[in-house]
């Protein structure tokens, strides 16, 4: 499935952003014009069943293939959020970007032996921007509002991505390219003993201190800083 797209800069090297559940490219409002600044070309997908990309069936398979559907092989630099993050260790191994950033990507959960509950994200599709305003109050209220017009856009059947089943099994065994995985502090997606393999693997681990899940929105300036090196 070829996905909809959104671009910043003209740059000579390329970058691709890929979002989390429940969101769009829209997320990266101010990381894409960040990357443009440093001479890319930014190109940010929406998942499937995400802002304007087509619906249709849901599994990280999916996902993953239609990265490749969508974006080309060999860029610069692929950054990826959430299940954004797992979307890319699925599919970059096909993607070959030069360097993979997994940011707080959701590999596992805080317990792997429970099954993922889909109900509990699809409710969040009714949250009202009071609600979102209250769970992320690091956020900016353009974060809040476009927060709130992704939700609208979002089929919250993604929801149920995984049949019910845990979370779990997903964390990449060696990077496939130099990679770095961006964590929250703390991460609920990737443990302590994960730290441990993914550095012995040959990953970059580094936390952004006291940010939220969502790093490039709670602390855009901690998002950014961590990225040293590798931008």
């Amino acid at each position: 499935m070829r996905l909809h797209t959104r671009e910043w800069g003209t740059g000579d090297r390329t970058a691709l952003l890929m979002h989390g559940i429940m969101s769009d490219s829209r997320t990266w409002r101010r990381v894409g014009p960040a990357l443009a600044d440093h001479g890319y070309r930014v190109i940010a997908v929406d998942l499937r069943g995400h802002g304007l990309s087509p619906r249709g069936e849901y599994s990280p398979r999916h996902f993953a293939d239609d990265l490749v559907d969508t974006l080309p092989t060999g860029a610069d630099l692929a950054v990826g959020h959430s299940l954004g993050g797992l979307t890319l260790s699925l599919a970059v191994d096909r993607l070959r970007p030069l360097r993979a950033v997994y940011s707080d990507p959701a590999w596992s959960a805080r317990n792997p032996e429970q099954p993922l509950d889909p109900e509990a994200f699809a409710s969040a599709k009714n949250l009202t921007r009071e609600h979102i305003a209250r769970f992320n109050p690091h956020w900016a209220a353009e974060d809040i509002d476009v927060e709130a017009a992704t939700l609208a856009d979002w089929d919250a059947d993604t929801s149920y991505f995984l049949d019910g089943r845990p979370l779990t099994g997903f964390v990449p065994d060696r990077p496939a390219v130099p990679s770095l995985v961006q964590l929250a502090d703390p991460s609920h997606l990737v443990g302590a003993d994960d730290v441990v393999r993914l550095r012995a693997s040959g990953f970059e681990v580094r936390t952004v201190t006291g940010a939220g899940h969502t790093i490039h929105r709670d602390d855009f300036d901690g998002f950014m800083k961590s990225l040293d090196g590798w931008i």
